[in-house]
C-alpha cells in the first residue's frame, strides 16, 4: 500500500531534471564552437547541479513538514514555520540560479550572433573587393 507522500515523492522524482553529464562541457569545442563554450557549459552544468541540490533539499524539507503536520504535535507544528521559511528562501535561490543561467545563455547567444555577423560582413567585404578587382 502506498501513502499519499509516496505518490508525491514518486511524481517529484519522475519529473526531476538531471543536469547534463560533465562531458557536455567539451561539446562546444567538438562542434567547432568558440573558446568560451567549455567554460559556458562547465558553468551551466554547475548551476544546474546547484539547482538540483536546492530542489532536493526542498523535497526533504517538504517531507519533514508533512510528517510534522500529520503528527499534530504542537512542537512539530511550530518547527514547520522554520521549515517553510527555509523552503521559501530556497525557492528564491532557485529563481536566482535560473536567472543566472538565462543571463549566461543570452550572453553566449549574443556573442555568437555577433561572431556570425562579423564573419558575414567580412565575407561580404571580400566579395566586394573581388568584384572591384575583376572590374579593373
Amino acid at each position: 500500500m502506498t501513502t499519499r507522500m509516496d505518490d508525491d515523492e514518486a511524481s517529484t522524482n519522475h519529473h526531476r531534471h538531471q543536469p547534463p553529464p560533465a562531458a557536455a562541457a567539451t561539446n562546444g569545442h567538438a562542434r567547432g564552437g568558440g573558446d568560451g563554450d567549455g567554460e559556458f557549459w562547465s558553468s551551466f552544468t554547475e548551476n544546474l547541479r546547484k539547482v538540483q541540490s536546492v530542489l532536493d533539499r526542498n523535497s526533504e524539507l517538504i517531507q519533514q513538514a508533512n510528517e510534522n503536520h500529520h503528527s499534530k504535535i504542537r512542537d512539530n507544528l511550530v518547527k514547520n514555520v522554520a521549515l517553510i521559511q527555509e523552503i521559501n528562501g530556497n525557492i528564491s535561490k532557485v529563481v536566482s540560479l535560473y536567472s543566472d543561467l538565462n543571463v549566461n545563455l543570452s550572453s553566449i547567444i549574443n556573442q555568437r550572433n555577433g561572431e556570425i555577423k562579423e564573419k558575414s560582413n567580412n565575407r561580404k567585404g571580400d566579395d566586394e573587393q573581388e568584384s572591384i578587382h575583376q572590374l579593373q
